[in-house]
């Protein structure tokens, strides 16, 4: 029996059922069969590069992945994206040539194949599980639509957005509200800085510069909550956020400095929210009254809420204070960016956050959003 022929059947035991059963047999065929180990791995890289043709990226399926299976499938999904952007790299001379974030998303992935199950049935029986989740991932829109060509940041671009993480990092991690305060202020500073920089270099020398797109994932519990956080986080960045519920992501449409911007602004308002909100519960318990997920739901609803209206104050008194030829350029963005969501997303719909019932877990959030450090200067009253 030949190689294909084994992997053939087991692909037709198994793929198409999810069935239990379908899969031991599938991967009893390919344990029997180690002369079938090669075929078997090339097929699943033609997974992989499947789902790049449906408008997939390495981080959105790592993401599925990790959802819906375990870390074993998470190491092998690794491995394969890693394997497949070999042969790319081999076609295309440059692995960069797909973009400086596809890169970056290659980068952080982990895979050692001795850290994988050891035994042979074992191991078909994950590859064959993940195969199935990777053939049944459905069409999405492309981030990078053919023919538009994507380019690869600058190394100083690199080091400024390594300066601004360090920044938040450090604002999170520390216990003193004014050295937060400080540090979050330098990184806000340095965002609006490098986001300004590049539109006036754009529009003075006449580059090329358009709009592209990124995903972030928004995970549950509470994911309507921050998918209106991050709606909010995106606006105040002359970005647009369009919030896929059933995979787990919001699609943010905007120029690459505001991109990167939102990606650092909303996972540290993420992180500051959900320590805040921890503290809160903690408070609620000592005063004997039990809190429970409808409090959670409540505290990140207003949360959300109230950040959304300190940001867009932020964003009126920056707009208000622009002069020159910064405003119609600022302008002339906006445009193209909601052009850019448009032909991306023809058709969206609005959902109604529910949940949000519990009066104290609002005040909480509120009150939580309040202290958040979104700029430099004292809370807004």
């Amino acid at each position: 029996m030949s190689t294909s022929s084994t992997v053939e059947r087991a692909f037709a035991a198994a793929l198409y059922s999810d069935s239990d059963a379908a899969l031991d047999t599938g991967a009893s065929l390919l344990a029997a069969d180690p002369a079938a180990d090669a075929e078997f791995a090339r097929r699943g890289e033609e997974f992989v590069a499947a789902a790049w043709l449906r408008g997939w990226q390495p981080a959105d399926v790592v993401r599925i992945v990790r959802r819906d299976l375990d870390d074993v499938h998470v190491r092998l999904l690794a491995s394969l994206i890693l394997k497949e952007g070999e042969g790319d790299r081999s076609s295309r001379g440059d692995r960069s040539s797909r973009g400086a974030r596809w890169a970056a998303q290659l980068d952080e992935l982990e895979a050692d194949p001795h850290d994988l199950r050891t035994d042979r049935f074992s191991r078909a029986t994950a590859a064959l599980e993940l195969y199935r989740l990777l053939l049944r991932l459905p069409s999405i829109e492309p981030l990078d639509p053919p023919g538009v060509p994507v380019t690869a940041s600058a190394p100083q671009e690199t080091r400024m957005l390594t300066r601004i993480r360090a920044l938040l990092a450090k604002a999170e991690a520390t216990g003193f509200p004014e050295e937060a305060e400080a540090l979050s202020a330098k990184a806000q500073e340095l965002m609006a800085r490098h986001s300004i920089d590049e539109a006036l270099l754009a529009a003075r020398t006449h580059a090329k510069d358009a709009p592209g797109a990124c995903r972030i994932g928004v995970e549950p519990p509470y994911e309507t909550a921050k998918a209106v956080l991050l709606d909010a986080v995106a606006g105040a960045n002359r970005c647009r956020a369009v919030w896929n519920e059933a995979l787990c992501f919001s699609t943010v449409v905007g120029f690459e400095p505001d991109l990167e911007a939102v990606e650092l602004l909303y996972t540290s308002l993420l992180v500051q929210a959900t320590a805040a909100m921890a503290k809160a519960e903690a408070a609620q318990r000592a005063g004997g009254r039990k809190r429970t997920k409808t409090f959670r739901q409540s505290f990140l609803a207003a949360y959300a809420h109230r950040i959304g209206d300190r940001l867009a104050s932020v964003a009126e008194d920056q707009v208000s204070a622009t002069e020159g030829e910064l405003l119609p350029v600022l302008a002339a963005r906006d445009v193209a960016v909601a052009d850019h969501l448009d032909r991306m997303f023809p058709e969206t719909v609005t959902t109604r956050m529910r949940g949000v019932t519990d009066e104290a877990g609002w005040h909480e959030g509120a009150a939580a959003a309040d202290r958040a450090r979104v700029r430099g200067g004292r809370p807004l009253p």
